[in-house]
């Protein structure tokens, strides 16, 4: 039987939406205390479901809004979907929001530490491994420099290296290797690849086809919410391209 690290059962998330248009906070209130706030439900995600085994690539492709950022936060426990639920097994390391879990006013060497913690990295283990997240970032001198002085490039550099400074059980990524240079986006598809070679299960959104062609076994399509096809990669890029056209 086959080893399941990521099962989405059946979930579906709604957010609700003040569509009232107010200019300040004192007109809000008034409209709230006479209730005359307008409230809309908005479902991001309809009934999904599918299912991710070890050492399997999972691509998730689908137009702005399809519905692609919110499974992956429902899956990294960032968000409590309306009904159904998903489960994971072992060590989750999600790479979403650039800056999500640094403090921008702290140097690069300092939010290492920080970040590491909040993966679950214990102070001694990060303090073995800390020249060596350094020199993957290849961040040289910045490393010095609080991250408000950084690029987006420079951020990403610095995520990816605190986040697969170890081989994580599953490995969550949502579009953050599209930013910065060519050659460390390059460098960081290969440590991705060395992962899944031994093991780690990746879920993984990109726009950019061709990535997704070359990385994945296979594609859930998410469109308005739903998944409109699962399966081969190939198969379902294919079907993509060809109702985008």
């Amino acid at each position: 039987m086959a080893d399941i690290m990521i099962r989405v059962d059946h979930v579906t998330m709604d957010f609700r939406m003040d569509v009232n248009r107010t200019t300040n906070l004192k007109e809000w209130v008034m409209n709230a205390l006479q209730g005359k706030r307008k409230i809309e439900h908005f479902r991001a995600l309809d009934d999904v479901c599918f299912t991710v085994e070890r050492g399997e690539v999972l691509g998730l492709v689908g137009s702005n809004g399809a519905g692609k950022s919110t499974i992956l936060k429902v899956i990294s426990g960032i968000y409590k979907p309306t009904s159904g639920a998903a489960y994971t097994q072992g060590r989750v390391v999600p790479m979403l929001e650039l800056g999500c879990g640094f403090d921008m006013e702290l140097s690069g060497r300092e939010n290492i530490l920080l970040n590491g913690a909040i993966l679950g990295y214990s102070k001694e283990f990060l303090s073995q491994r800390l020249q060596e997240i350094i020199d993957y970032s290849e961040l040289g001198e910045f490393i010095q420099m609080p991250l408000k002085t950084y690029s987006s490039g420079m951020l990403a550099r610095l995520a990816f290296s605190v986040a697969t400074v170890v081989k994580p059980d599953v490995l969550i990524v949502d579009e953050i290797l599209a930013v910065g240079d060519e050659r460390f986006q390059r460098k960081s598809r290969e440590r991705m690849m060395e992962l899944m070679s031994g093991g780690t299960t990746v879920l993984f959104v990109s726009h950019n086809l061709e990535q997704i062609r070359q990385m994945c076994d296979h594609v859930v399509w998410l469109d308005h919410g739903k998944v409109r096809a699962f399966g081969p990669t190939e198969e379902i890029c294919q079907q993509y391209v060809e109702a985008m056209a």
